[in-house]
Protein backbone atom coordinates (compact mmCIF):
# COMPACT_ATOMS: atom_id res chain seq x y z
CA UNK A 1 0.00 0.00 0.00
CA UNK A 2 1.42 3.37 -1.00
CA UNK A 3 1.38 6.60 1.00
CA UNK A 4 -1.14 7.95 -1.49
CA UNK A 5 -3.55 5.18 -0.53
CA UNK A 6 -3.41 6.30 3.09
CA UNK A 7 -4.03 9.98 2.31
CA UNK A 8 -7.69 10.95 2.60
CA UNK A 9 -9.09 12.47 -0.59
CA UNK A 10 -9.57 16.23 -0.66
CA UNK A 11 -13.21 17.01 -0.20
CA UNK A 12 -14.71 18.76 -3.20
CA UNK A 13 -17.42 21.34 -2.53
CA UNK A 14 -20.91 20.14 -3.42
CA UNK A 15 -22.58 21.87 -6.36
CA UNK A 16 -25.22 23.31 -4.04
CA UNK A 17 -22.52 24.82 -1.80
CA UNK A 18 -20.95 26.54 -4.81
CA UNK A 19 -24.32 27.96 -5.84
CA UNK A 20 -24.91 29.16 -2.26
CA UNK A 21 -21.52 30.89 -2.19
CA UNK A 22 -22.09 32.54 -5.58
CA UNK A 23 -25.56 33.82 -4.65
CA UNK A 24 -24.37 34.96 -1.22
CA UNK A 25 -21.60 37.02 -2.82
CA UNK A 26 -24.02 38.60 -5.31
CA UNK A 27 -26.41 39.47 -2.49
CA UNK A 28 -23.56 40.80 -0.34
CA UNK A 29 -22.31 42.97 -3.19
CA UNK A 30 -25.74 44.54 -3.59
CA UNK A 31 -26.48 43.00 -6.97
CA UNK A 32 -29.66 41.66 -5.40
CA UNK A 33 -30.83 44.13 -2.78
CA UNK A 34 -33.16 43.65 0.20
CA UNK A 35 -36.68 42.85 -0.97
CA UNK A 36 -35.60 42.07 -4.52
CA UNK A 37 -36.64 38.88 -6.25
CA UNK A 38 -33.98 36.37 -7.27
CA UNK A 39 -33.98 34.92 -10.80
CA UNK A 40 -36.40 32.05 -11.28
CA UNK A 41 -35.43 28.46 -10.58
CA UNK A 42 -35.22 27.82 -14.34
CA UNK A 43 -32.98 30.84 -14.85
CA UNK A 44 -30.66 29.81 -12.02
CA UNK A 45 -30.51 26.27 -13.41
CA UNK A 46 -29.36 27.59 -16.78
CA UNK A 47 -27.02 30.22 -15.30
CA UNK A 48 -25.15 27.78 -13.06
CA UNK A 49 -25.47 24.76 -15.34
CA UNK A 50 -26.89 22.59 -12.56
CA UNK A 51 -30.07 20.61 -11.94
CA UNK A 52 -33.25 21.96 -10.37
CA UNK A 53 -32.52 19.77 -7.34
CA UNK A 54 -29.19 21.56 -6.79
CA UNK A 55 -30.84 24.98 -7.10
CA UNK A 56 -33.59 23.97 -4.65
CA UNK A 57 -31.00 22.72 -2.15
CA UNK A 58 -29.06 26.00 -2.43
CA UNK A 59 -32.20 28.11 -1.94
CA UNK A 60 -33.18 25.99 1.07
CA UNK A 61 -29.75 26.60 2.62
CA UNK A 62 -30.03 30.36 2.07
CA UNK A 63 -33.55 30.37 3.48
CA UNK A 64 -32.40 28.42 6.55
CA UNK A 65 -29.99 31.17 7.61
CA UNK A 66 -32.40 34.00 6.81
CA UNK A 67 -30.72 35.28 3.64
CA UNK A 68 -33.74 34.73 1.39
CA UNK A 69 -37.44 33.98 1.79
CA UNK A 70 -39.32 31.76 -0.67
CA UNK A 71 -42.92 32.92 -1.15
CA UNK A 72 -45.41 30.43 -2.54
CA UNK A 73 -46.32 31.34 -6.09
CA UNK A 74 -44.33 34.58 -6.03
CA UNK A 75 -40.67 33.55 -6.06
CA UNK A 76 -37.65 33.89 -3.79
CA UNK A 77 -36.87 37.27 -2.23
CA UNK A 78 -33.80 38.69 -0.51
CA UNK A 79 -34.43 39.37 3.17
CA UNK A 80 -33.86 42.87 4.52
CA UNK A 81 -31.36 41.53 7.07
CA UNK A 82 -29.31 39.86 4.33
CA UNK A 83 -27.26 43.00 3.74
CA UNK A 84 -26.50 43.57 7.41
CA UNK A 85 -23.02 43.53 8.91
CA UNK A 86 -23.83 40.30 10.73
CA UNK A 87 -24.69 38.55 7.49
CA UNK A 88 -21.45 39.80 5.98
CA UNK A 89 -19.65 38.01 8.81
CA UNK A 90 -21.77 34.89 8.36
CA UNK A 91 -21.05 34.89 4.65
CA UNK A 92 -17.30 35.30 5.15
CA UNK A 93 -15.53 32.83 2.90
CA UNK A 94 -12.00 33.54 4.11
CA UNK A 95 -10.34 30.54 5.72
CA UNK A 96 -8.17 32.73 7.95
CA UNK A 97 -8.31 31.47 11.52
CA UNK A 98 -8.17 35.06 12.75
CA UNK A 99 -11.61 35.58 11.17
CA UNK A 100 -12.95 32.50 12.97
CA UNK A 101 -11.64 33.92 16.26
CA UNK A 102 -13.35 37.26 15.58
CA UNK A 103 -16.65 35.49 14.93
CA UNK A 104 -16.30 33.44 18.12
CA UNK A 105 -15.65 36.62 20.09
CA UNK A 106 -18.90 38.11 18.79
CA UNK A 107 -20.75 34.88 19.56
CA UNK A 108 -19.45 34.93 23.14
CA UNK A 109 -20.84 38.40 23.63
CA UNK A 110 -24.26 37.24 22.46
CA UNK A 111 -24.65 33.58 23.36
CA UNK A 112 -23.43 33.56 26.96
CA UNK A 113 -26.24 35.90 27.97
CA UNK A 114 -28.76 34.17 25.70
CA UNK A 115 -28.06 30.88 27.51
CA UNK A 116 -28.78 32.52 30.85
CA UNK A 117 -31.99 34.12 29.60
CA UNK A 118 -33.08 30.83 28.02
CA UNK A 119 -32.70 29.12 31.40
CA UNK A 120 -34.98 31.71 32.99
CA UNK A 121 -37.56 32.12 30.23
CA UNK A 122 -37.78 28.88 28.25
CA UNK A 123 -41.13 27.20 27.84
CA UNK A 124 -41.58 23.44 27.93
CA UNK A 125 -41.78 23.29 24.13
CA UNK A 126 -38.63 25.41 23.79
CA UNK A 127 -36.82 23.14 26.24
CA UNK A 128 -37.94 20.18 24.10
CA UNK A 129 -36.62 21.87 20.93
CA UNK A 130 -33.18 22.25 22.54
CA UNK A 131 -33.26 18.58 23.58
CA UNK A 132 -34.34 17.49 20.09
CA UNK A 133 -31.48 19.40 18.46
CA UNK A 134 -29.04 17.80 20.89
CA UNK A 135 -30.47 14.34 20.20
CA UNK A 136 -30.24 14.87 16.44
CA UNK A 137 -26.59 15.94 16.74
CA UNK A 138 -25.86 12.65 18.52
CA UNK A 139 -27.76 10.63 15.92
CA UNK A 140 -25.88 12.23 13.03
CA UNK A 141 -22.57 11.80 14.85
CA UNK A 142 -23.16 8.07 15.34
CA UNK A 143 -24.15 7.59 11.71
CA UNK A 144 -21.10 9.49 10.43
CA UNK A 145 -23.11 12.32 8.87
CA UNK A 146 -22.29 16.06 9.01
CA UNK A 147 -23.44 17.69 12.25
CA UNK A 148 -22.95 21.36 11.40
CA UNK A 149 -26.56 22.26 10.62
CA UNK A 150 -27.78 20.55 13.79
CA UNK A 151 -25.05 22.30 15.80
CA UNK A 152 -26.42 25.60 14.51
CA UNK A 153 -29.99 24.45 15.24
CA UNK A 154 -28.98 23.74 18.86
CA UNK A 155 -27.60 27.24 19.33
CA UNK A 156 -30.56 28.78 17.50
CA UNK A 157 -33.06 26.92 19.69
CA UNK A 158 -31.36 28.46 22.73
CA UNK A 159 -31.65 31.92 21.16
CA UNK A 160 -35.37 31.23 20.52
CA UNK A 161 -35.82 30.23 24.17
CA UNK A 162 -34.81 33.75 25.28
CA UNK A 163 -38.16 34.89 23.83
CA UNK A 164 -36.30 37.95 22.56
CA UNK A 165 -36.47 37.91 18.73
CA UNK A 166 -33.31 39.97 18.36
CA UNK A 167 -31.16 37.11 19.66
CA UNK A 168 -32.49 34.92 16.86
CA UNK A 169 -32.03 37.70 14.30
CA UNK A 170 -28.39 38.23 15.25
CA UNK A 171 -27.63 34.50 15.23
CA UNK A 172 -29.38 34.06 11.88
CA UNK A 173 -27.32 36.96 10.56
CA UNK A 174 -24.11 35.30 11.64
CA UNK A 175 -25.37 32.15 9.96
CA UNK A 176 -24.53 28.48 10.09
CA UNK A 177 -21.15 29.10 8.44
CA UNK A 178 -19.89 30.21 11.86
CA UNK A 179 -20.19 26.59 13.07
CA UNK A 180 -16.67 25.12 12.65
CA UNK A 181 -17.83 21.51 12.40
CA UNK A 182 -20.09 22.32 9.46
CA UNK A 183 -18.64 20.98 6.21
CA UNK A 184 -19.72 24.25 4.58
CA UNK A 185 -17.68 26.32 7.02
CA UNK A 186 -14.52 27.91 5.59
CA UNK A 187 -12.75 26.70 8.76
CA UNK A 188 -13.98 23.10 8.64
CA UNK A 189 -10.87 21.04 7.96
CA UNK A 190 -10.34 17.32 8.35
CA UNK A 191 -8.61 17.95 11.69
CA UNK A 192 -11.71 19.79 12.92
CA UNK A 193 -14.21 17.30 11.60
CA UNK A 194 -12.96 14.30 13.57
CA UNK A 195 -15.35 12.12 15.56
CA UNK A 196 -13.58 12.92 18.84
CA UNK A 197 -13.80 16.66 18.20
CA UNK A 198 -17.52 16.51 17.50
CA UNK A 199 -18.16 14.13 20.42
CA UNK A 200 -16.51 16.74 22.65
CA UNK A 201 -18.84 19.42 21.30
CA UNK A 202 -21.79 17.14 22.02
CA UNK A 203 -20.74 16.82 25.66
CA UNK A 204 -20.24 20.57 25.96
CA UNK A 205 -23.72 21.09 24.51
CA UNK A 206 -25.11 18.62 27.06
CA UNK A 207 -23.85 20.72 29.96
CA UNK A 208 -25.51 23.82 28.48
CA UNK A 209 -28.75 21.92 27.87
CA UNK A 210 -28.93 20.47 31.38
CA UNK A 211 -28.36 23.87 32.99
CA UNK A 212 -31.14 25.41 30.87
CA UNK A 213 -33.46 22.51 31.73
CA UNK A 214 -32.71 23.05 35.44
CA UNK A 215 -33.41 26.79 34.98
CA UNK A 216 -29.91 27.45 36.31
CA UNK A 217 -29.09 30.75 34.62
CA UNK A 218 -25.59 31.12 36.07
CA UNK A 219 -24.78 27.51 35.21
CA UNK A 220 -26.06 27.96 31.65
CA UNK A 221 -23.94 31.07 31.16
CA UNK A 222 -20.87 29.31 32.55
CA UNK A 223 -21.42 26.22 30.38
CA UNK A 224 -21.80 28.36 27.26
CA UNK A 225 -18.73 30.42 28.20
CA UNK A 226 -16.74 27.20 28.64
CA UNK A 227 -18.01 25.83 25.30
CA UNK A 228 -17.09 28.90 23.26
CA UNK A 229 -13.82 29.44 25.18
CA UNK A 230 -12.73 25.90 24.31
CA UNK A 231 -13.41 26.66 20.66
CA UNK A 232 -11.27 29.79 20.94
CA UNK A 233 -8.46 27.78 22.52
CA UNK A 234 -8.62 25.21 19.71
CA UNK A 235 -8.37 27.89 17.05
CA UNK A 236 -5.53 29.69 18.82
CA UNK A 237 -3.67 26.37 18.91
CA UNK A 238 -4.25 25.91 15.18
CA UNK A 239 -3.03 29.45 14.55
CA UNK A 240 0.14 28.70 16.53
CA UNK A 241 0.66 25.50 14.53
CA UNK A 242 0.40 27.44 11.29
CA UNK A 243 2.98 29.90 12.53
CA UNK A 244 5.42 27.13 13.46
CA UNK A 245 5.19 25.71 9.94
CA UNK A 246 6.76 28.81 8.46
Amino acid sequence: MSLADLTPPTRKPKLAEMVVDALRKRIGSGEFGPGEKLPTESQLTVHFGVSRTVVREAIAALAADGTVQPRQGAGVFVMASAASAFTAIGGETSNKISVALNVLEVRMGIEIESAGLAALRRSNSQEAAIQEAWNEFGRLLKSGNPTGKTDFAFHRSIAAATNNPFYIEVLDGLGSRTIPCDVASPWGTESVLTYDYQAGLHEEHKRIMLAISAQNADGAREAMRDHLSRSQDRYRARLAEQGSEH
